[in-house]
């Protein structure tokens, strides 16, 4: 069996794993969190979003924490934007790269942002024209490619049409998301086959959450099928609002553990990732959600990866 040689991870933590916390996290606690990141060799950090702070007052500091981050060389601090508004937004906080999101169930699309997927992929429509005009790459999220909590089991198909669609659009790379992590390795390999007919796997990435404690057996049987990108969140931060006690997001320090133990390279510091994990859930009052990372202070008594 084989592997790709290497990996990226796209760290989500700053934005779909904080946004979803109920106490207020100040700014210098998000800016430390992502620049903690980045001292660990990762090279893509979801820092924020510009959407309407109503809808998530978590996110509602971004334009701040982007003017105070200390950013790396060669590291991309990307930014999550619903529409032209929040483009603008982002411009204006230099962003160094957006992301849009469709579902690829009706129910989940008209339920969480109040329209149709054919009129949630019309609003992206002049956002893509306008990240082209700025020089800004756009990456796309589709939501729910296994399972959603209203319309039951996906087709794979119907992943396939959204992510083709976009791709046509101008996003480089399409992010599909297990938003309530039902999916299994079946399912998962299945759903690449299908998706990859439609959007070279070169240009996919997998996002698995772990409710059902699938998503690292999923990020195996994606890399089996040739996907090369993943979306994690540090110490697991995130949760599903749509299964009571769900997880959430996997955590980035089990993936990496496991691309390690594969022989997969990353240019990722465990011993610095699992830090910064323990750091933000202290910041939070949380238990740490990386099973990797707790294992590690149980054998060791702190965060070392050796």
């Amino acid at each position: 069996m084989s592997y790709p040689s290497q990996v990226r991870l796209v760290e989500v933590g700053p934005r779909d794993g904080l946004q979803n916390e109920k106490q207020p996290i100040s700014v210098a606690a998000k800016v430390r969190l992502i620049d903690d990141l980045g001292a660990t060799g990762l090279a893509h950090i979801e820092a924020g979003s510009f959407v309407s702070e109503k809808w998530v007052p978590q996110m509602a500091g971004s334009s701040e924490v982007f003017a105070a981050l200390h950013r790396r060389p060669g590291v991309t601090y990307a930014a999550l934007v619903p529409n032209l508004r929040g483009f603008e937004a982002a411009l204006a906080a230099e962003v160094s790269e957006i992301a849009v999101f469709a579902a690829a169930s009706e129910a989940f699309s008209r339920r969480n942002i109040n329209c149709s997927i054919a009129a949630s992929l019309k609003r992206f429509e002049p956002v893509l024209a306008a990240a082209e005009q700025h020089g800004i790459r756009v990456r796309g999220y589709v939501s729910c490619v296994l399972g959603c909590p209203y319309d039951g089991d996906i087709a794979p198909e119907q992943v396939a049409q959204v992510a083709r669609e976009l791709h046509a659009m101008g996003c480089y790379e399409v992010s599909l998301g297990d938003t309530i992590g039902v999916g299994t390795a079946r399912a998962t390999r299945r759903l690449i086959e299908v998706v990859g007919a439609r959007v070279p796997r070169s240009q996919l990435a997998g996002h698995f959450h772990d409710t059902y404690g699938q998503a690292l057996a999923n990020i195996h049987a994606s890399l089996i099928e040739g996907v090369t990108v993943f979306d994690a969140s540090v110490a697991g931060l995130g949760g599903c609002p749509y299964a009571k006690g769900a997880t959430g997001n996997v955590a980035s320090e089990d993936v990496l553990y496991l691309l390690n133990g594969l022989g997969i390279e990353t240019g990722i510091d465990l011993t610095l990732l699992c830090e910064t994990g323990r750091r933000i859930c202290a910041v939070l009052g949380r238990e740490n959600g990386s099973r990797v990372s707790k294992a590690l202070v149980a054998r060791h008594g702190q965060d070392r990866a050796g």
